[in-house]
């Protein structure tokens, strides 16, 4: 076993034209010519590095337990000293010294573990022990190589340093670098924690279409296919609302769902085309309801994930402490730009105030979508604090219940946290002829270029002419809860295969 320099090489090479690599197909070849087969059908443990470090906590240095134990992992790190090897069995839930004598596993068996390399997975019995330095180790007295890494690892020193190349080879991310694999066991404890808050609160956990024949739910641009067999267009879902809804309208008091959701746009620190939502509706209920129900849930996962419900982001704190600010959207843009700004604002006014901001305005935007973009632009960067942002107006919320003392506005909220929207909900439109009708205006507007509005689906109309009873509705962002939770300023971090530009 030599050790290997730290050079990073050429994926892209062939296993032969490199030194590092030549060597390992060599000692595969050797194992093989000895009989022995480095890539087995199977191997049975007992025993994960944090199980043998939870049932042996402060051993002495140099005990012997007199307990055998059979681990799989990783090996990493391995060093020479003599008739000595050590070793860093890596699994999925920790590190754990290998020790390998060679007046314990014999001259022959010694040789063959001269031939495993860092990165190879192995198999290996024996006592639980510590060294003389008190690190607590299995003292190997059989081994099994188990796979056989043709490719050396990045240096462990470094890890792998190279942005693009974690996010593509999110395998060497996560064997290396240990903050990949807390960063992907927060996302678990993330989803764990939403789905149990949902559960018991008797939400039901139910699946909707990813492929429809209608995109809707949300303002956003689809990604499009199409079904030979029954020679239809179809969307990858930019949300599964108007599903979820339906069910609502069948009886189904309470539902949501973890999912995944496609949009065709850009993408950025912030925005991936695929991404993670949670949605829920709750018939009965209204947009203060699920206000309080979205700082509970939160603080849950807040507390999950980290312990606290008072989480360190980008070097700033953030307090999911319920209970939330709240602020009305308007109230923001006017207190931002020191402005008294309304709903009955003449239209030149706002696109001038936009001009000035450098907003690109567009001649179909009302005052509802003007103000809308002003705050985008002036305001929802700088709320760091978690702040409902509330009562956005009719003309950007096409599926959002008018507020009943404000016509102009709807009772919909967004949770904006860190400057940036981890969830959108609101009042659900139950009232099929007013949902009609603002169908026909994003239709109108489809029809004059938007890509993000919607089309009429006429069969969720039917829906709500058979009665949909009050609903509250939730959306929540789960890549950016866990890009909070986790301290980390680019969405590619929490999600395990984002999309880049092929190589």
């Amino acid at each position: 076993m030599s050790d290997e320099p730290t050079e990073e090489l050429d994926d892209r090479a062939g296993l032969a034209d490199h030194p590092l690599t030549a060597v390992r197909l060599e000692k595969l070849n050797e194992l093989r010519s000895r009989g022995l087969d480095p890539y087995p059908h199977t191997f049975r443990r007992d025993a994960s590095a944090a199980s043998i470090h939870d049932a042996h906590p402060g051993l002495e240095p140099g005990a012997e337990t007199g307990e055998s134990v059979t681990v799989a992992g990783r090996l990493l790190n391995v060093r020479s000293f003599g008739k000595l090897r050590f070793g860093v069995l890596q699994d999925h839930s920790g590190q754990i010294q290998l020790f390998v004598s060679k007046a314990v596993l014999g001259d022959d068996a010694f040789e063959i573990f001269d031939l495993i390399d860092n990165g190879d997975w192995v198999g290996a019995h024996g006592e639980v022990i510590t060294t003389k330095k008190g690190e607590l180790s299995i003292r190997v007295d059989r081994f099994e190589l188990l796979a056989k890494s043709l490719r050396p690892l990045p240096d462990k020193w470094h890890g792998l340093q190279d942005q693009e190349r974690r996010y593509r080879q999110r395998y060497l991310d996560l064997t290396v670098n240990e903050r990949a694999r807390a960063t992907a066991l927060a996302r678990i404890a993330t989803v764990r924690s939403l789905r149990r808050s949902f559960e018991d609160r008797g939400f039901l956990e139910v699946e909707t279409p990813m492929l429809q024949v209608k995109p809707g739910g949300a303002l956003a641009k689809p990604f499009v296919t199409h079904h030979k067999a029954l020679d239809l267009d179809m969307y990858l879902r930019i949300a599964p609302e108007l599903y979820l809804k339906r069910l609502i309208v069948g009886g189904m008091d309470k539902v949501f769902e973890i999912n995944r959701n496609f949009r065709n746009e850009g993408i950025d620190t912030t925005h991936n085309p695929e991404f993670t939502m949670l949605e829920s509706y709750e018939a009965f209920a209204d947009y203060e309801d699920v206000m309080a129900m979205t700082e509970q849930v939160i603080a849950a996962a807040a507390n999950e994930v980290t312990g606290s419900s008072v989480v360190t982001y980008q070097g700033r704190q953030v307090d999911f402490t319920p209970p939330f600010r709240r602020l009305s959207m308007l109230d923001a843009v006017n207190e931002q730009l020191d402005l008294e700004l309304g709903y009955d604002t003449p239209l030149d006014e706002l696109r001038r105030i936009a001009g000035d901001l450098q907003i690109k305005v567009e001649a179909a935007w009302g005052q509802g979508k003007l103000i809308a973009m002003l705050f985008e632009a002036t305001v929802e960067d700088r709320l760091w604090e978690p702040t409902f942002v509330i009562d956005h107006p009719v003309e950007v919320s096409p599926l959002s219940k008018r507020h009943r003392t404000n016509p102009d506005v709807t009772e919909r909220f967004e949770l904006i946290v860190a400057g940036r929207e981890l969830a959108n909900a609101f009042t659900e439109l139950n009232d099929p002829a007013e949902q009609r009708r603002r169908f026909e205006l994003q239709a109108a507007a489809k029809a004059a270029g938007d890509e993000e509005a919607h089309p009429i689906d006429e069969d969720y109309v039917r829906a709500l002419e058979y009665g949909l009873p009050p609903t509250g509705g939730l959306g929540i962002g789960v890549d950016r809860l866990v890009m909070v939770l986790t301290d980390h300023a680019s969405i590619r971090e929490v999600v395990l295969f984002p999309h880049l530009r092929p190589e």
